[in-house]
């Protein structure tokens, strides 16, 4: 694919809410101005939250955070925002778009609101290889155990959930069944393990952000990087395959190739996040539907979710560290109090209609 020169827009309803066509040698994209301006606008809402983060306490002036940024800060100031804070900030984001991202491509997957890497079972698999690298193993590997676990769950999952053709409400039911058995492995592991090594990952299976370090940011954000990117092209034929197999497959569309595909981006997104912070619940369920709400969007809007899930979870890291508690809350705490929230006022929005 060659650099785009010259790019030439292509008329469209463009503000109106049309999408526009932008064509250049080589590549050609299609650009909808309001999910658009949605992903900006909660990027930047996600990006002043986390620079809220680093100012929270007032125990480094804004001034002063500015400086350490850009090397001019005292040393206490660096150590504090760069050592301390901002590794925390970054990866919350990071870890945040990749459940967004997961959560919307699990729900359009399945044409089911109910389709999130945590309800299905994939946050647990994910969990469950990854306690295994930490309790038995070496912890420079738990991102391998996080991927290889959720990959087999997949694996099962798929199987469990097909026969002949793909179902969505099958996949659902097959992931709660695979999640619900794989938690009581997780259960088993902790009872299994030495005390300190039982705490310390009971802690991370809620889901927390307190032990980020600066040299977790980086593999994190390249794989998050990379699986966007390779995300954005399965997505279009994945909304394709709303109108149905046959349709799709008269498009050029390869259906069960399509699927695949996906889940396995899903699953690598998803191992990212449990990986770098654990299996944090919920946000992967709202961020999606949230970022449908606000865009009126349709199809998978891959985009604004991950926008939203770095927003969602940086404010709750925000709420967790912030209550006058007798420590800092994991952040899982947070989520797990929000995505309750958000399922109550669904119950209650769907029993005023009726």
């Amino acid at each position: 694919m060659s650099v785009l020169e010259k790019p030439e827009a292509v008329p469209g309803r463009g503000l109106s809410g049309g999408p526009v066509a932008v064509r250049g040698r080589g590549l050609s994209l299609r650009v909808r101005p309001r999910p658009l301006a949605v992903t900006l606008l909660l990027t930047l809402l996600a990006a002043g939250t986390g620079a809220l983060a680093l100012t929270r306490d007032g125990l480094v002036p804004p001034a002063e955070v500015l400086g350490a940024l850009f090397g001019a800060g005292s040393e206490q100031a660096a150590f504090v925002v760069l050592e301390l804070r901002l590794p925390r900030v970054a990866l919350g984001l990071t870890v945040g778009a990749a459940l967004g991202a997961a959560g919307a491509l699990f729900q359009q997957l399945s044409r089911n609101p109910l389709g999130s890497p945590d309800i299905v079972g994939f946050n647990s698999g994910a969990a469950t290889g990854a306690l295994l690298v930490l309790l038995h193993g070496d912890p420079a590997y738990v991102a391998a155990g996080a991927a290889g676990g959720g990959l087999a769950t997949a694996v099962i999952v798929q199987l469990l959930a097909r026969r002949g053709s793909f179902r969505g409400n099958r996949l659902i039911l097959a992931g709660i069944a695979v999640g619900s058995l794989l938690a009581s492995v997780n259960a088993y592991l902790l009872t299994r393990a030495a005390l300190d090594h039982a705490q310390s990952a009971q802690l991370w299976l809620i889901g927390s952000l307190g032990s980020a370090e600066r040299h977790q940011v980086m593999p994190a954000l390249l794989g998050l990087g990379a699986l966007l990117l390779a995300a954005l092209p399965a997505v279009r034929r994945l909304d394709l395959l709303e109108m149905g197999d046959e349709a799709a497959g008269g498009l050029g569309v390869d259906a069960s190739r399509t699927r695949m595909l996906v889940l396995l981006i899903a699953v690598g997104l998803s191992a990212v996040a449990v990986s770098a912070a654990g299996p944090i619940v919920f946000v992967a369920l709202c961020a999606p539907q949230l970022a449908r709400r606000i865009g009126r969007g349709t199809g998978t809007g891959l985009l604004p979710a991950a926008a939203m899930g770095a927003l969602l979870l940086a404010a709750s890291d925000l709420v967790a560290i912030s209550l006058p508690t007798a420590g800092p809350l994991p952040v899982g705490v947070a989520t797990g109090a929000l995505g309750g929230v958000y399922l109550a006022w669904l119950l209650g929005r769907r029993g005023r209609r009726r």
